[in-house]
């Protein structure tokens, strides 16, 4: 048997998800209260690049977290 050529993913070069719980509702701030995106990040997340997402994720989880105090 030959060995396979098959390359482990890099965790940094994997596809980002989307942080969407299918609870869409933005508040007065335009924040969703499911995801924590703001309607701008929601409106632009598909065209984002894998860096943007990961950037929209970290102040998503700012927001979650200040969401809970």
């Amino acid at each position: 048997m030959s060995p396979t050529n098959k390359k482990q993913a890099d965790p940094g070069k994997q596809a980002v998800r989307s942080p969407c719980v299918n609870i869409c509702s933005l508040d007065e701030h335009d924040v969703c209260i499911g995801c924590h995106r703001t309607g701008q990040e929601i409106v632009l997340w598909s065209r984002m690049t894998e860096e943007e997402k990961r950037q929209v994720l970290k102040k998503v989880a700012e927001r979650e977290k200040s969401s809970i105090l």
